[in-house]
């Protein structure tokens, strides 16, 4: 007989039919019975399955460290492995009793006379068990096997518990029979108990007596004609009456009707919990977690002479105190069992929903009070034993559909099993519960080692003697000390607040006390030990303590203890004790007073006569005098402070008594309190005085808590996911920080590169070091010393810190913060966690089972009232600051009371109406830690199938936003990819081998690649009637100049362009692109993860973000695998198609592009052209060549315009990437103004313009076009440069102005300021500077953006607005300090350094910062492949030391120039650059006359010449700077016949000489429209400026 498919557990059972399934069908067809305990018997046949080799296996898994993983493993198998078997014993009509630990018990209830063939049908279920599944190999090498016992006879059951809580227990010989028979059994057999053998047919079996009397061996059944099993097991079915009826189900419990009075009856069997999810409808794969629980296990023994009614009644007392104790300390009695010689209670704390905190303290102490109960009041009791461990577990349901436990499974749980063994009659703990008891040591003894089966290291056990008072007491020193390296980060305030009370205390001589409140982690300790320090800094004697919570219940003890410090006797040896104390007292209290101190102190001093007649009230207030009077004394020679933290640990009497103290001696008491305790009567008074200031302490910011990262680390600059995931978790809590940055250093998750070692790499491998070296740093050294080396950090590779788990510590606090919710928001949390630290609600209510909008948004209401989860701010930065304190335990239940009562006032749900719609749909987390912990509790498999399910929803998100009319980031990508796919007749990602795996097949029908069926319009554009200007044809600047102000100029938001439609790509970014690679990643979907990887890099490189797109493609390299040295070896791990591999080649090196890393860039961008099948030459030769097809051959054969059908789109894709690559190659080559270079350069911008022009897409042609106006430029190729950019002009009248071809509008408007600029046209450059902005800006292009202010700067420059300038500089700092862009920052320090030297005394950036910024990155590969900027920087820095006449250093930046000059070009920033350098020459030979400079070779002057020629060969196109050149060169030729040149003429030439090239006019007249565009509140300002009126007229340069 087969047992067939496994069974489906149906979407929706009622209530009665889950409570069944976890429960046999003794219980739900169990007659009602009284209260009472009362023995039933019945005959049966019992089922012992043994699953050996589980502990052996458990033990094995506890050996690798890590915990989380193998505790899934190991639970994936054994639920698996047991769930077999349970729907095999199910098929042969049996009723699952009980599944505990590695133990089955099943019973077939019968009468007396159908006994023997109910055993022949169990014998036959046995058989066949040990056929299908007797040997379970796995990948760990540790088999798993069975071990079968059988019995029969009489069987007696009995319930035990009260009207809440009931467990069932099944006991008599019968019972203890099979445990017997399963412990004679070896692996694979099965052994049948003496009376089962004896009751059934022994001529059909096969069996070997083993033990004369006890048992017999089972080896086969005889095959007896005409003996027919089929026929025997229908006749068996008539003596089983809760056999299936359909074949639908295994169990007719699962099919019985609706029955309050039956449900009501289960539900005493369920753990509350667990009912209560079961209620909330939670599918049971929901239901279970992996989590670190503690187990207490209770083992009582009894005389044998104790009859069976009585037992039981000792059994239902001890069960009703034990329950009773362990749900007080915040535990469940979860099972009870009997065995031979008496029954053990097994007892969890942690389990879901349970979780408090000092679970571990709780477990000892009701531990103890169950053992003393259990001798004290359990007459018949003959030992009483008792276990605890603490560790991670698997709680959850194993089992079949039809019938499946709650059980808990770890190693932890066979090592408690062990130790009841090992120390019978003691308290036993392990060392992990010792530990994170926190009790003091002297409540526990270390005891011996013992050897247990199958434990191979069960580490130290300790006894447990109870909560005793220790006789001694020492000093509590402060838990922090103040490190020299560390400042204290964020507490100026609550400094300021001590020092004014120290203030207060000196001058007013009154009692002065700060209580500083704050969560835990928060740094109060930290803060303590600065003022502790700063104290004895200033000669102030400091008394300093540190609570804890055992010390609440002794009273008195914390004045004890502080008086003992002040006496300082708490360190000296008992012996010296009273001698010392004696010579403290001496002189401030009388001499027959000594032995007041003598219980307090442990001191025995002669009982006097006048204390002897003191009562015990006498003798207190005595004391106290006695204190105050010797404190007061010791105040007048030195100020006294007291530091207390934990105050909330401190007991009653000592509330009172510091009360006392403060209104009589003029002491400063400085202590720390967590808010979320309830303090004594007395302590309230005492914080209610007006001499207490209470000061909260708040979380740190975010910059403050990465610069302890850094500190903690030992770097100066940690990478942007490094730090996602520091704030993500921290949430501005240092202890939170300290131990995640400590979990960071030895999990071997960081690699540490010296900053000063930058170099360019040749391997992409190689690039993570510069990747961080490559954004700005602005984390100051720990310390201050010099030639120290300094160190950033970057993530392995192959680390996803999304997935590294938390710290135990940090999770066992989040854990009791996430059991403080009801079972709908637990479960709403946990489905969050999956999706992400933000979430959509539409995704969330995906993933939860049968919640409706109403419900969800109900639940969300009530998370959000008590900030767990907080509405979405897409203009954060940081995370919001969490209300709610992540070691809160009472503030949640608190919070949760008063928003009962406020009921009826508005919530953040009722007021979406007012809220952007981003806001109304997305939410995150509010509370650090709580989404990682609740993340990690999902098993392992279930992770997978939520993470497909959100992937699923997102997929179809995963696209540019509409504004930009969707499609991809990486253009036409789905079509290319999807055609190549399409060759097997799939639109799948990848093709899966088939496994066998249920979950396989369900990601391979679910998760597909992007259709290019979707409904997204690639690049289409808008009806021109939209537009009044679409129809149009620009034949001049002046029209499409025209045509621009137009638009600028809407006022209807419907027609607005730039207003109606913002773009949401970097919102999609975060929320959609990011996400969804995590998911896939999780799932093992390498294919798709790959894909939106792509996507993902694509879409930062669009905003900017070269740090994040390396970040991608580091990813997806790590998904590819290493490559191999020969490339015809190179094998991806991830089969991905020729035109993603291109595509991963051009997006990397656009990114080492931006990196500095110029060889390697040039390399990726050939290797993807080679994939494109459009081959870059490497030669000379090859160049001429290529050129005479690009010219001649490739002109006549453009293809017309594609259609658009699939396959011309993936043309379209490929043309795109060629064209992108292209430009790349001839910027990369722009870099150096070598005749080779230039070669290339020409060549790449004739490639890509016949690219563009087959791709026939009008935007990307007007791109083009303004690329090659800008490399002709550059190339001083006038006449190309001015026909191009009205090429570029003729084509954007095609354009329709859709989003695309307003960012070619923005482009070719950059592109016209910088021309006027070079040309000398400032007024119209400014003009069309702030157009462009205001375009760039509403596009959020930042790179872009920044451009367009660098030539706004230089046009304002030179036309002397230094106002416009200074604002200019402002709104650019804003841009590029966010990304920590540095060739942004070089071009920025440039400019300032430019004001700084000419601007008339107008201030930007100090010198300063400008010389440190130049200083720590001159060296960066970014900055060294960028000669144009940095020769204008050298050169500025050499004529600010010249200023200063700081010869030497004015020298060696010369020096650095000259270095730089060949390697410039045409181009504003190079022609500036250059200007600058020659300055700096022709002032060098000035005071060479003068005799500054002795050692300058006499060709200087020639040299100098020769430089003057080569400015006026080279900068043909950049005439702006032509006059004044002309007028540097005469006065060298002054200096050539000794005539003598005035220093202002060098210094201040604006002034002088360089006043004649500027443009008389005012200022933008009729402009001041575009003044506010820059977005800062200073251009409100520059209308006002006018110029001086005394300036020289001049005429524009005539080009």
């Amino acid at each position: 007989m087969a047992t067939g498919e496994r069974e489906v557990a149906p979407l929706l059972w009622p209530v009665e039919a889950r409570l069944a399934a976890l429960l046999p069908d003794l219980l739900v067809f169990r007659k009602p019975r009284g209260s009472e305990p009362e023995l039933a018997t019945a005959q049966g046949v019992l089922l012992g399955v043994h699953v050996t080799g589980f502990t052996a296996l458990m033990d094995r898994f506890s050996l690798t460290c890590k915990s989380e993983h193998d505790m899934d493993k190991l639970a994936h198998i054994f639920s698996y492995y047991i769930s077999d078997i349970v729907e095999h014993v199910l098929c042969f009509g049996g009723d699952i009793l009980n599944i505990t630990g590695n133990v089955l018990l099943a019973l077939w209830t019968v009468k007396k006379n159908q006994l023997s063939d109910i055993i022949t049908l169990v014998v036959k279920c046995s058989l066949e068990i040990q056929e299908k599944f007797g040997i379970y190999h796995t990948r760990e090498g540790q088999d798993l096997q069975l071990k079968i016992g059988l019995s029969a006879g009489q069987i007696s059951q009995i319930i035990i518990g009260d009207e809440q809580r009931q467990y069932l227990l099944v006991i008599g010989r019968d019972v203890d029979d099979v445990q017997f028979a399963q412990r004679l059994a070896q692996a694979n057999e099965i052994v049948l108990s003496w009376n089962c053998w004896k009751l059934c047919e022994q001529y059909m079996f096969e069996v070997e007596v083993t033990r004369e009397d006890e048992a017999v061996k089972l080896r086969d059944m005889r095959i007896i004609d005409p003996f027919d099993f089929d026929e025997h097991f229908d006749k068996c079915l008539d003596y089983l009456p809760h056999y299936r009826t359909s074949a639908d189900t295994l169990r007719t419990a699962l099919e019985l009707n609706p029955d309050s009075a039956l449900e009501q009856t289960l539900r005493k069997h369920i753990m509350k919990n667990l009912a209560e999810k079961i209620d909330e409808g939670q599918p049971m794969e929901y239901v279970s977690e992996f989590r670190t629980v503690t187990i207490v296990l209770v083992s009582l023994e009894f005389h044998k002479t104790a009859w069976m009614l009585r037992l039981c009644h000792l059994i239902q007392e001890a069960a009703l105190y034990i329950s009773t104790v362990i749900e007080k300390g915040g535990g469940q009695l979860s099972r009870i069992f009997m065995f031979e010689k008496g029954c053990m209670f097994l007892c969890f704390f942690g389990l879901p929903g349970d979780k408090k905190p000092d679970e571990c303290a709780h477990a000892l102490e009701s531990s103890f009070s169950i053992f003393s109960f259990c001798w004290e009041n359990l007459a018949e009791t003959k030992l009483v034993s008792i276990s605890i461990t603490n560790g991670p577990v698997f709680c959850g349901v194993v089992g079949a559909v039809a019938r499946h436990e709650y059980t808990v499974i770890g190693p932890k749980v066979s090592l408690v099993a062990r130790m009841i063994t090992a120390y019978p009659g003691l308290v036993s703990c392990d060392e992990v519960t010792y530990l994170r008891s926190m009790l003091p040591a002297y409540n526990f003894k270390k005891l011996p080692e013992k050897m247990m089966k199958n434990i191979s290291n069960p580490g130290k056990i300790y006894e447990y003697l109870g909560h005793r008072r220790c006789i001694m007491f020492g000093k509590r020193h402060l838990a922090k000390e103040r490190s020299k390296n560390h400042p204290l980060l964020d507490r100026e305030k609550e400094l300021e607040a001590f020092r004014m009370a120290q203030e207060r205390c000196l001058h007013q001589k009154k009692g002065q006390v700060i209580l500083y409140e704050g969560g835990k982690g928060y740094g109060k300790s930290q803060l303590l030990a600065k003022i502790n320090s700063l104290a004895q800094k200033e000669g102030h004697r400091v008394l300093p303590m540190k609570l804890q919570e055992a010390d609440s219940k002794q009273r008195f003890y914390a004045i004890q203890t502080l008086m003992a410090i002040f006496f300082e006797i708490d360190m000296c040896p008992s012996y010296c004790r009273q001698e010392c104390l004696h010579r403290q007292l001496h002189g401030m209290v009388e001499e027959p007073l000594h032995c007041l101190f003598n219980d307090l102190f442990f001191v025995k001093f002669p009982l006097s006569f006048k204390v002897s007649h003191m009562d015990d009230l006498a003798r207190q207030k005595k004391i106290k005098a006695c204190f105050i009077q010797v404190l007061q004394e010791a105040v007048r020679e030195t100020p006294l402070i007291f530091l207390i933290d934990e105050a909330q640990y401190m007991d009653a009497a000592s509330w009172e008594f510091l009360g006392t103290l403060l209104s009589r001696v003029p002491i400063s008491m400085v202590m720390t309190l967590t808010p979320t305790f309830t303090l004594s009567g007395w302590a309230q008074h005492f914080l209610k005085s007006s001499q207490a200031v209470i000061v909260p302490i708040s979380k740190l910011t975010a910059p403050s808590l990465l610069r302890m990262a850094c500190w903690e680390l030992g770097v100066v600059s940690i990478p942007q996911e490094l730090q996602i995931y520091l704030l993500h978790r921290c949430f501005g809590n240092p202890f939170y920080c300290e131990v995640l940055c400590q979990d960071l250093l030895s999990g071997d998750i960081l690699l540490f590169h010296d900053l000063q070692e930058e170099e360019e790499n040749s391997k992409w491998e190689n690039l993570s070091a510069n990747a961080m070296k490559s954004t700005m740093f602005s984390i100051s050294p720990a310390t201050s010393e010099e030639n120290q080396e300094l160190f950033v950090c970057t993530v392995k590779d192959d680390v996803n810190l999304d997935t590294v788990l938390l710290p135990p510590l940090l999770k066992e606090i989040a854990v009791n913060q996430l059991d403080q919710l009801s079972p709908e928001e637990q479960l709403l949390v946990k489905c969050a966690a999956v999706i992400g630290h933000s979430f959509h609600i539409d995704l969330l209510q995906h993933l939860l089972p049968g919640w409706d909008k109403n419900k969800l948004l109900q639940v969300l209401r009530a998370l959000v009232d008590i900030h767990v989860l907080c509405w979405f701010n897409t203009s954060q930065e940081l995370p919001a600051e969490p209300v709610l304190e992540p070691s809160s335990i009472e503030i949640i239940e608190q919070t949760k009371e008063k928003k009962k009562s406020d009921a009826g006032l508005s919530s953040p749900l009722r007021l979406q109406g007012e809220l952007s719609p981003l806001q109304t749909e997305m939410l995150e987390f509010g509370v650090p830690l709580l989404r990682e912990a609740a993340w990690e509790l999902w098993p392992k498999e279930q992770q997978i199938a939520l993470h497909l399910e959100c992937a699923c929803f997102l997929q179809d998100l995963a696209c540019r936003c509409g504004s930009c009319h969707g499609g991809d980031f990486v253009p036409f990508h789905r079509f290319a990819v999807c055609s190549t796919k399409r060759s097997s007749e799939t639109s799948q990602f990848c093709s899966y081998t088939d496994t066998g795996s249920v979950l396989t097949r369900v990601i391979t029908d679910k998760l597909q690649l992007p259709s290019s069926q979707d409904s997204y319009q690639f690049q289409t554009k808008p009806s021109r009637s939209q537009e009044d200007f679409s129809s149009d044809h620009f034949r001049t600047e002046a029209e499409f100049l025209d045509q621009v102000n137009k638009m600028l100029a809407q006022t209807s938001p419907e027609k607005d362009m730039l207003t109606t439609k913002p773009c949401h790509c970097e919102e999609i970014l975060k929320l959609v692109l990011s996400p969804l690679t995590q998911h896939c990643l999780v799932i093992g979907e390498t294919t798709c993860a790959f894909y939106y990887l792509l996507e993902a890099a694509a879409a930062s490189l669009d905003l900017s973000d070269n740090y994040m797109a390396f970040f991608y493609l580091r990813k997806a390299s790590s998904l590819l695998g290493q490559p191999s040295a020969f490339s015809f070896l190179k094998k991806h791990k991830v089969k991905i198609c020729q035109f993603e591999e291109a595509t991963f080649c051009s997006l990397r090196s656009e990114v080492c592009f931006n990196m500095g890393q110029i060889t390697l860039a040039k390399k990726l961008a050939r290797q993807a052209l080679r994939l494109l099948k459009r081959n870059f030459p490497w030669t000379w030769f090859g160049v001429l060549f290529q050129t005479f097809l690009e010219k001649y051959w490739r002109s006549c054969s453009l293809s017309q315009s594609p259609n658009n059908s699939s396959e011309n789109k993936k043309k379209l894709a490929v043309l795109q990437q060629q064209v992108h690559c292209l430009s790349l190659l001839w910027q990369l080559y722009n870099l150096e103004a070598t005749a080779s270079n230039r070669r290339f350069a020409c060549l790449a911008t004739l490639m890509q313009k016949n690219s563009a022009e087959e791709f026939a897409n009008e935007a990307q042609v007007v791109s083009t076009y303004v690329d090659l106006s800008q490399f002709s430029q550059n190339m001083g190729d006038r006449e190309k440069w001015l026909h191009c950019e009205q090429v570029a002009i003729q084509k954007i009248s095609q354009c329709c102005f859709s989003r695309e071809e307003l960012l070619a509008t923005a482009q070719l408007m950059q592109a016209l300021a910088y021309s006027k600029l070079c040309l000398g046209h400032l007024e119209v450059s400014i003009k069309l500077g702030f157009q462009a902005h205001e375009i760039c800006r509403h596009l959020k292009k930042p790179a872009l953006e920044n451009l367009v202010l660098s030539v706004l700067f230089r046009s304002a420059f030179l036309k002397k607005k230094f106002d416009l300038c200074v604002h200019v500089l402002e709104s650019q700092w804003t841009l590029v300090s966010q990304g920590h862009d540095i060739l942004g920052l070089a071009c920025f320090y440039s400019a300032c350094l430019d004001l700084l030297l000419y601007g008339k005394g107008l201030l930007c950036r100090p010198f300063g910062e400008c010389l440190r910024f130049i200083q720590h990155y001159e060296h960066s590969c970014i900055l060294t492949s960028q000669s144009n900027v940095m020769l204008g920087v050298h050169s500025s820095l050499a004529m600010w030391f010249a200023q200063d006449s700081k010869w030497d250093l004015f020298e060696h930046h010369l020096s650095k120039a000259r270095q730089l000059v060949e390697g410039t070009n045409a181009s504003v920033f190079g022609s500036h650059g250059f200007v600058r350098f020659l300055e700096c020459q022709v002032l060098m030979l000035q005071k060479t006359l003068e005799g500054v400079f002795m050692q300058i070779p006499p060709e200087t002057h020639s040299q100098t010449l020769k430089y003057f020629k080569v400015f006026f060969s080279r900068c043909v196109t950049c005439p702006v700077y032509h006059q004044w050149v002309s007028e540097l060169k005469a006065s060298v030729m002054r200096c050539r016949k000794r005539e003598s040149m005035p220093l202002t003429n060098i210094f201040r030439p604006f002034d002088t000489c360089l006043t004649r090239i500027w443009i008389s006019g005012e200022f933008l007249k009729d402009n001041n429209t575009f003044e506010g565009n820059l977005g800062i509140q200073g251009f409100d300002r520059v209308a006002d400026v006018k110029e001086n009126k005394d300036e020289e007229e001049t005429q524009e340069c005539i080009c």
